[in-house]
């Protein structure tokens, strides 16, 4: 069980891989596609988890600078280190009897999610095991605590939301598997209200002269240097010693555009494979089940939005988090939320766009910008003793909120 757990389950190009091969073995295709078609998907996550780990890296820098300059003490990598030495396991444990009940939620019930992100497999009981530990939960109520609730995450965000993907891609052969949820639908819910569906942020006309605006490699690059420019300036310590600000942000959009342009290829070479592999898997074992990837499958389809959803989120929650700090609002400094700005809320843009155009893109992003500054906020005061450092980070999204429901619950049966 810990080879399937640490070796196939939390690696996902060979998960994905595998699962392309099971679909193409099950539709009884010829040998040579059944590798062709194994590997390409295998190769598609490579290269997505390669842009996003191209982007992450670009965006760290600017969260750690920032970090510094207020007096933050800066998370150690992607996960509290203490907390996952210690509970490590009961979060391996709840991942795995998790999906075994969202395996059985797909096969027996309407709810027919097969959740296909990998590395939100293991950080999804990772925070509800910490809220657990927050709430004084312990042994097997923990780790029934961790599986239920990560279970009924990977099963019932992605089919919840499901409509909102549908009508921003035009595709209802996949749904969305990823912390964007909350944001996504609060987006979409005021651009509904509030949008212009006539005129959409893919149909921005752009003078001749700065027809490279469409490319959102271009642009991205661009926002990233303008971005590292003025946090430079703001935290000096984003430059290492020795270095030179104007060079360093130009490296930092080269890098910001090329990790672009290798997650859209990898996207691309996923859904070609995945999608009709995965048809063989939903037709035999789970009829009618629908893959849920992860969010940046969506910023192929608007791609404007997502750049649009970047910088408005941006700016609104960096206002916000000024704000807040300002009044003392949560009793703890909150630092930009350049991750989720980008990730989230760029899925949380384009959901918002497919529901009322650019009008509904900003706007609703926006009003997800007040929800994800408000769920950091009070995330990170919830895990004061546990991943605080790593949801500063990382949360302000369904990260946070299913670990105050994880914390809430924690506190409701921490006696038992």
């Amino acid at each position: 069980m810990s080879f399937v757990t640490d070796h196939i389950l939390k690696n996902p190009p060979v998960l994905l891989g595998l699962i392309a091969m099971i679909g193409l073995i099950v539709q009884r295709k010829p040998f040579a596609e059944v590798v062709k078609g194994s590997l390409t998907a295998a190769f598609g996550m490579v290269a997505l988890t390669a842009g996003v780990n191209m982007l992450t890296g670009t965006i760290a820098p600017i969260n750690t600078a920032v970090q510094t300059q207020l007096g933050v003490q800066v998370a150690d990598g992607l996960s509290d280190v203490t907390f996952t030495a210690e509970y490590g396991g009961t979060v391996g444990l709840a991942m795995f009897f998790g999906l075994i009940l969202h395996l059985l939620i797909a096969r027996f019930t309407p709810v027919k999610t097969i959740f296909l992100t990998g590395h939100m497999l293991w950080w999804f009981p990772f925070v509800i095991v910490a809220g657990g530990v927050e709430g004084g939960m312990s042994g097997i109520p923990l780790l029934i605590l961790g599986a239920v609730l990560s279970a009924c995450y990977w099963s019932f965000m992605p089919w919840i939301m499901r409509k909102y993907v549908w009508d921003a891609t035009g595709d209802d052969s996949f749904l969305i598997g990823h912390p964007t949820g909350i944001l996504s639908m609060v987006s979409g819910f005021v651009a509904k209200r509030v949008g212009n569906k006539e005129k959409s942020t893919e149909d921005l006309k752009v003078p001749e002269n700065l027809s490279f605006f469409r490319e959102i490699s271009i642009t991205g690059a661009l926002v990233m240097f303008l971005m590292n420019i003025v946090v430079g300036i703001i935290a000096p310590v984003l430059v290492p010693e020795g270095g030179n600000l104007v060079m360093f942000a130009v490296q930092a959009g080269l890098n910001f555009g090329a990790g672009l342009l290798i997650m859209l290829y990898g996207v691309r070479l996923l859904i070609n494979q995945i999608i009709p592999a995965f048809q063989g898997i939903a037709e035999k074992v789970v009829p009618g089940a629908k893959p849920a990837f992860d969010v940046p499958i969506l910023f192929n389809y608007r791609p404007n939005a997502v750049i649009i959803g970047f910088i408005v989120a941006m700016i609104t929650s960096t206002i916000l988090v000024i704000i807040v700090n300002t009044t003392n609002v949560f009793g703890i400094l909150i630092v930009p939320l350049v991750i989720t700005s980008f990730f989230e809320c760029g899925g949380a843009a384009v959901i918002g766009e497919g529901q009322g155009g650019l009008r509904g893109a900003v706007i609703g992003t926006i009003a997800a910008s007040f929800v994800m500054v408000l769920l950091v906020g009070v995330s990170a005061v919830l895990f004061s003793t546990t991943i605080q450092n790593w949801i500063l980070i990382f949360g302000g999204n369904d990260l946070s909120l299913w670990g105050i429901i994880g914390r809430g619950l924690g506190s409701l049966f921490g006696g038992i």
